[in-house]
């Protein structure tokens, strides 16, 4: 029985996997890496990190699964979306990476989009409008800000793409990560040639796109050698951490949502047919299912505001869980459990880094908003979790709005598996959500890819099938579902109100 190994790429470490054919798990392993941010709004890292963790990684799985090197039928690859690899004609990175919660591409957003002839033209030709976080306006800002770095630049790939020119030597894509670039014909799944000429970039900065199942390129005997890994493995296309994710948790019908709560937030549904909001609140992207499509909200800051209340606020709490020798998220849970839902009129707006779904706005801030002398820690830090659970409820309301039925809501990320926010989730969404069995995430799904893509199975829905099982679920509290219903309105009231003063505020912080 054949294993494939599964290796994402994410922001703050990569994590490898090996999957036996049958879908079990025999070995993860996981190295972190760090991430710069050399000016507010900016976020970068250096792609060797990536590649240095690659390796780590896949020796730790390769010895805690006992493997040897003729085990590996197949690899893929996921990775953190969007990110810009900027590669010179010696194929040697010219710079930093930029990364997908970059906001440094305002200016660069809108002159997209005057050059595409407007934002509904934009939409007609790559199905999503122009955000900050995508890979097309990091070049413009490339060219426009440091061009001498844009004139040394001949390959612009993807972060784990670029993993995938060490391992292989290829340049090469794959759909689901390629429509995350706005740069692709979504509908026809290939580089769009309009928007490359109207945009003055030239199309051999891009590599070939593939089907996430295709085998992309082979393990050269030197990746081999410095992997402890045998020449020739294929390595199929992957997916973008979105699309693996997704189906690592089964979405690959039509009806089933998975809802991912990790530092960013997704709410994920599968689509047959390509589906696009007109207000373009919502990303178009191809499925990593051949010929499908996919809808996805994205809420930057999800479990991220959790991580930043702990890292900012729970010094005790994370020194105390260092004695219990348990996990400080358990200690904040517990505390949250102490305050009522809707925290007694306490709302937090989750927009640390600026927001997508439903808002595109990277002036967007955080905010507790309804403070009382009645408020203590509890209601602070169940508010927090509250935040981002409504935000996760926005995208939701949109997808429900363009008419994609959700039967099914799969919750995953560090949201599922915590008890009591998988409860939460169920009490705001006012729907029963369930867990699958697998919490491995985007590197479980590109191991099913690999599976896929290699012959073990016929293809991504029949992987899926024969080895994702659910896991917990949870319904909603009749109480808690009214207070949250009452509640939900007035959250998405106050950015509204904030708006503008959003906008004045990164006017104080820039000095114009």
């Amino acid at each position: 029985m054949g294993v494939y190994l599964g290796i994402d790429i994410g922001t703050s470490g990569t994590k490898t996997l090996a999957m036996r054919e049958d879908g079990a798990i025999l070995a993860s392993a996981t190295r972190e890496y760090p991430l710069s941010s050399p000016r507010p709004g900016w976020s970068e890292q250096d792609p060797e990190h990536w590649w240095q963790a690659t390796k780590d990684s896949v020796r730790r799985v390769l010895k805690g699964g006992r493997l040897k090197p003729a085990d590996v039928a197949g690899i893929g690859l996921s990775g953190q979306m969007h990110g810009s690899v900027f590669l010179d004609k010696r194929h040697e990175v010219v710079r930093p990476a930029l990364l997908w919660n970059d906001q440094r591409t305002g200016d660069e957003c809108a002159e997209i989009e005057q050059r595409a002839g407007g934002r509904q033209a934009l939409i007609g030709m790559v199905a999503n409008p122009a955000l900050t976080g995508f890979t097309a306006p990091k070049i413009l800002w490339l060219r426009k800000h440091e061009p001498r770095n844009f004139d040394r630049t001949v390959k612009v790939l993807l972060p784990k793409d670029y993993v995938r020119f060490r391992l292989t030597g290829e340049f090469a894509t794959e759909v689901s990560d390629a429509s995350g670039t706005l740069l692709l014909d979504v509908a026809r799944r290939r580089w769009c040639g309009p928007l490359l000429e109207k945009l003055e970039l030239n199309a051999s900065l891009l590599p070939e796109v593939f089907e996430s199942e295709e085998v992309s390129g082979r393990l050269t005997a030197g990746a081999a050698k410095e992997l402890g890994l045998a020449s020739g493995v294929p390595v199929v296309g992957g997916g973008g951490d979105q699309a693996a994710g997704a189906v690592g948790n089964g979405i690959v019908k039509r009806g089933v949502i998975s809802a991912t709560l990790g530092t960013s937030g997704v709410v994920f549904a599968h689509s047959d047919a390509l589906e696009t909001d007109p207000q373009g609140r919502v990303h178009t992207f191809c499925h990593a299912v051949r010929g499908k499509w996919h809808v996805m909200g994205v809420v930057l800051s999800a479990g991220g505001s959790l991580q930043w209340y702990r890292n900012q606020f729970a010094s005790q709490e994370v020194a105390q869980a260092k004695r219990k020798k348990v996990d400080p998220y358990e200690l904040l849970t517990a505390q949250a459990a102490e305050a009522p839902p809707g925290c007694e009129g306490l709302y937090f707006l989750p927009y640390l880094t600026g927001e997508r779904t439903p808002h595109a706005d990277p002036h967007a801030r955080g905010a507790w908003i309804g403070l009382s002398l009645r408020h203590r820690q509890p209601h602070l830090v169940r508010s927090v979790m509250e935040g981002a659970t409504y935000a996760m409820r926005d995208c939701l309301e949109i997808i429900e709005g363009m008419n994609i039925p959700v039967r099914e809501i799969r919750v995953s990320g560090g949201g599922a598996r915590s008890g009591f926010w998988r409860q939460m989730q169920a009490d705001i969404y006012g729907r029963k959500v369930v867990t699958t069995a697998a919490e491995e995430g985007p590197a479980y799904g590109v191991a099913l890819l690999a599976a896929a893509g290699t012959g073990a199975y016929k293809n991504v829905v029949e992987a899926c099938t024969a080895t994702i099982e659910l896991g917990t679920g949870a319904s909603p509290d009749a109480k808690a579902k009214r207070i949250y219903n009452r509640a939900y309105p007035l959250y998405g009231r106050l950015y509204r109100s904030l708006k503008e003063d959003f906008r004045a505020i990164a006017d104080v912080v820039s000095g114009s």
